[in-house]
């Protein structure tokens, strides 16, 4: 714990030193956003958690470009995951974070090192072309972390559909090498319900090459 929280500090002190960076926030006003998400199942990464339909809660707080929030999922049988995050994206396309995953149901107190993997996260948006590395600092029992777990993702938006491709070790394959974990196509659909009201729905089909297996993946936005 002591580790997340000093690296969160380190890159909230990059982030005020960023030239512009003042400046970006003063332009844009702060926010706070509350949402919800339902999904058939819950897919991370090429990999299943959890059993049946997954509740996924967020809040945050923007000021500018900075980003504080806690994102959750949590299914009927118990799974539990709460995900505290910070993350800064700049004005051309690039961010970077930090994520602390937590898992509650597994046993670990929210104070103890052994229950949070750290992952540092950057990513990198042009047009319809999104890239993401990742990276774990830590080795967790209770997450099953392995410590130095990669993860790197490439993505293309079209413009009825997206497609992504996933790879990495540790925690994200079956035997901690690495290798291709996540093919998916996507596409999204917003269904008006009301001229004031409207549901956005997301459907993928998401390929697991790691572990052969195979999920189709249906969710609403609230």
């Amino acid at each position: 714990m002591k580790k997340i929280l000093m690296i969160t500090m380190g890159l909230l002190m990059i982030m005020t030193f960023v030239p512009g960076a003042k400046a970006q926030e003063e332009e844009k006003a702060s926010s706070w956003n509350a949402g919800l998400d339902i999904y058939s199942s819950y897919i991370w990464r090429g990999s299943k958690f959890g059993t049946g339909p997954a509740i996924q809660p967020s809040v945050k707080f923007t000021t500018g470009g900075l980003t504080i929030g806690v994102w959750g999922s949590f299914d009927a049988a118990g799974y539990a995951e709460t995900d505290p995050y910070i993350s800064y994206s700049f004005p051309f396309g690039l961010s970077i974070g930090v994520t602390d995953y937590y898992y509650p149901t597994l046993g670990g107190s929210f104070f103890s090192d052994s229950s949070h993997a750290a992952e540092i996260n950057l990513g990198y948006t042009f047009k319809s072309l999104s890239f993401s590395a990742n990276y774990i600092l830590n080795e967790a029992p209770v997450p099953a972390s392995s410590g130095a777990d990669l993860y790197f993702q490439a993505g293309y938006a079209f413009e009825n559909f997206n497609i992504s491709i996933g790879a990495g070790n540790g925690w994200h394959t079956s035997d901690t090498e690495f290798n291709i974990c996540h093919v998916t196509i996507g596409t999204t659909k917003t269904i008006e319900i009301t001229d004031k009201f409207s549901i956005p729905v997301s459907g993928s089909v998401v390929l697991n090459p790691d572990k052969e297996q195979l999920f189709v993946v249906v969710g609403i936005s609230l």
